[in-house]
């Protein structure tokens, strides 16, 4: 009969028994996040989605009009077929019956009645019907969450995790969550509860004052049994753990450590000889707080080691404090053997990848900052034995102004501990020598001189030969490094491998080969260290070769010359035999696609021809010039002339040639002079002029030089620059006629000397 067990009037305080203060279900927080993610109130929602459901004399779902069937192990089963949260809250629950079947009425009465308490119409039976409570059974429930005492949230979670802590043998830590609940209400579980963890807890402290006992009589294996008799009852007795921690713990002269830990920036990572099988560890962290006590915290459970070893980390190890780790051996829920306990440490992780690098006077800091550290100091310790703080920032820190010799740097990571305290590391050490520098070269000049280059510098004083420095002249592969770059010996490039010219003054005198135009560099250099400098960019042009000049009839001259490889841009000057002169810049593509024609005028002139720097500022050392002299426009004409008529008829017909030249003629003699200020630059007639040669050819074709026909007349450039006009008679007809005559300018200023010849048809003889 349903209410039977309550008495047959239900409602009444005094029907009532077996009221639930607690789940008492291991698991119970994992069962009530399934239940929320399954979107029920309680756990009765799982098995009727509609009103019905029984609970005071057992769980009961309603089948078909009148009937019910019990909730049982099956009924779970077939709910648990299936995916999503409710097969995995019904799997959960199926589980915990076949445990204990009254298991899952009691979280039923639980949920339910909390929630009854919690709803401000609990006390109507309306409301328990409306969480889906059959009619019959509303009045009951809603008095027994009357009769129940009230718990507040704290007491709510002492009795939800009452279950887990009894389950894991925790004894000290059940008495704590018991006392936190009232001890009226009718839950005789509850009550059996007390009074086997009062049982309990009675053997523990007869063991510990045994294990005591023991101790203070200096047998330690007994002692040591004995706190393990406590542990096993009561897993969380702090007063045997730690005592167990302070006989077994690593003395300083032990080389072996049971229990190994290596703190890392970011955790701890314990490693340990897990050689039993079956074991499981369970690693505990003992922390000292602030006030003076020692917290204990479970780190986790490991299981037991296939190869023979055990590790874990711990990531969330609490900065700045000082930790131990202890390993307790655990078989079948409780502590079965001695526990591995590692040395106690500092949770103050230490800067990693520390790197000290030496320059001038001065020592560069990087490293890298361990999370979670508030702050970083640098300690440095000189040569004089004296230690200062340095300034720091960013993973790095600068030195300067540093005498050689050995440094010493400590640098030290500071945390904030959980308490709000500060603490700091040992601190990571290096040192590192500074050694002495080149003094760098400040200036770098260069000065042409000729085809060479005088270098000169200022500074680089240390670089004098009797302290074993130089300061070497460098060409770099690329980009040259800044001046006051500090390089290792072995990366500056070998010297210059120019031609050396001896040369009064300071500096050296190197002769750069043609086509150079480069960046050179003083470095100072020191045994293996060496500081670069300044750079003068330099340029030694290839030399204009084959130049030639050529007269225009108009006053101009045509210059033909090889242009030099590499070079983009020519400077072509000229000076005149009556002192003027006159420049142009010449570009290779304008050169060769229209030639070069300077205006000279008719006058002597001596043109010359240079490569341009390639970049202005260049230091040029040029090359000998190529040059060209040309005479004054100097000129022999000849002409055929009728003979004058004698009588009845004409005389033997005259060859006129005639000198012209704008300048006055030199004087030949051997004991002429001229104006020495004009010499090399002011060009005169040669004192040896071109001979004049005429030739005769049959016919009315010219002859095409001076060996094509028959030499008719010849005169001697001395003759001709004195007489300056000569005439000749043809005799005879030196070939048949008619016959055409020529004339040429033979000899070493030929070219020198230009021939006006008059028209072809003049010169036909018949």
């Amino acid at each position: 009969m349903a209410g039977q067990e309550f008495g047959h009037h239900l409602g009444l305080p005094r029907a009532l028994s077996a009221l639930p203060l607690s789940p008492l279900t291991p698991g119970y927080a994992h069962l009530l996040a399934t239940q929320h993610a399954a979107g029920l109130r309680h756990i009765g929602e799982l098995f009727t989605s509609g009103p019905g459901l029984r609970v005071l004399d057992g769980v009961f779902v309603p089948v078909g009009a009148r009937g019910r069937r019990r909730v049982d192990h099956a009924l779970l089963a077939d709910l648990g077929r299936g995916t999503g949260p409710a097969a995995a809250l019904a799997n959960q629950l199926a589980e915990l019956h076949r445990h204990d079947p009254q298991t899952l009425r009691r979280v039923v009465l639980y949920q339910l009645i909390e929630l009854l308490q919690d709803h401000p119409r609990g006390q109507h039976p309306d409301t328990a019907r409306s969480l889906g409570i059959h009619a019959e059974e509303a009045a009951g429930l809603v008095a027994a969450a009357r009769v129940r005492p009230v718990l507040d949230r704290a007491q709510r979670a002492a009795a939800e995790s009452l279950a887990d802590a009894w389950a894991e043998h925790r004894l000290r830590r059940v008495r704590t969550l018991l006392e936190r609940l009232p001890r009226t209400g009718r839950d005789p579980s509850l009550s059996t509860l007390r009074t086997t963890l009062s049982r309990r807890l009675g053997h523990a402290d007869a063991a510990l004052d045994a294990a005591r006992d023991a101790e203070r009589a200096g047998d330690t294996e007994a002692a040591t049994e004995e706190y393990l008799r406590v542990l096993r009852l009561a897993a969380d007795d702090r007063k045997a753990l730690f005592s167990l921690v302070r006989i077994h713990r690593p003395r300083h002269d032990d080389r072996a450590e049971p229990l190994r830990c290596v703190l890392r920036p970011e955790s701890a990572v314990l490693t340990w000889d897990a050689t039993e099988p079956g074991v499981t560890w369970r690693i505990l962290r003992l922390r000292r707080t602030g006030r003076g006590s020692t917290e204990v915290r479970e780190v986790r459970q490991v299981a037991p080691a296939e190869g023979g070893a055990g590790g874990i980390e711990d990531r969330a190890v609490p900065l700045g404090s000082v930790v131990r780790y202890v390993a307790l051996p655990v078989r079948q829920g409780r502590v079965d053997g001695v526990p591995l306990v590692a040395r106690e440490m500092a949770v103050t992780p230490e800067v990693s990848d520390l790197a000290l690098t030496d320059g001038r006077e001065r020592i560069d800091g990087t490293w890298r900052t361990p999370p979670g550290a508030t702050e970083v100091t640098v300690e440095h310790t000189g040569p004089d034995g004296l230690t200062a703080h340095l300034p720091c920032g960013g993973g790095r820190f600068t030195a300067t102004g540093l005498p050689p010799g050995p440094h010493r740097f400590r640098v030290v990571c500071h945390y904030r501990t959980p308490e709000g305290q500060s603490a700091a590391s040992s601190g990571a050490a290096a040192t590192r020598t500074v050694h002495r520098w080149p003094d760098p070269v400040r200036t770098l000049t260069a000065t042409a001189e000729g085809e060479g280059i005088r270098f000169t510098w200022t500074g680089g004083e240390d670089g004098l030969p009797r302290k074993g420095t130089e300061v070497r002249l460098v060409r770099w592969p690329g980009e040259a490094p800044l001046p006051g770059t500090e390089l290792d010996a072995s990366e500056v490039p070998l010297p210059l491998p120019w031609s050396r010219r001896d040369g009064d003054g300071d500096g050296e005198v190197l002769c750069p080969p043609p086509g150079t135009h480069a960046e050179v560099a003083a470095v100072a250099v020191l045994g293996e260290r060496a500081v670069a400098g300044p750079t003068v960019t330099v340029e030694a042009p290839v030399p204009v070769t084959g130049l030639s000049a050529r007269r225009q009839a108009d006053g101009q001259v045509q210059v033909v010359l090889d242009w030099p490889e590499g070079t983009g841009l020519l400077t072509v000057s000229w000076t005149g035999s009556d002192g003027r002169t006159g420049e142009r810049a010449v570009a290779a593509h304008q050169y060769r696609r229209q030639g070069l024609r300077l205006p000279v005028g008719r006058g002597g002139v001596r043109v010359r021809a240079v490569p341009a720097p390639r970049a202005s500022g260049s230091v040029v050392a040029l090359p000998s010039a190529a040059e060209a002299v040309l005479l004054p426009d100097a000129s022999v004409a000849y002409r055929l002339v009728p003979g004058p008529r004698r009588m009845l008829r004409r005389g033997k017909p005259l060859i006129r040639v005639t000198l012209s030249s704008p300048d006055p003629t030199p004087d030949p003699s051997p004991g002429s002079s001229s104006d020495p200020s004009s010499e090399g630059t002011r060009p005169e007639l040669p004192a040896s002029l071109p001979e004049f040669v005429c030739v005769a050819r049959s016919g009315t074709l010219r002859p095409r030089g001076p060996a094509d026909g028959t030499t008719v007349l010849r005169i001697a450039g001395a003759e001709l620059l004195e007489l300056r006009t000569v005439e000749y008679e043809l005799d005879s007809a030196p070939c048949p006629v008619p016959y055409t005559l020529r004339g040429f300018l033979l000899g070493e200023h030929a070219t020198s000397v230009r021939l006006e010849e008059p028209s072809p048809a003049t010169l036909v003889v018949r």
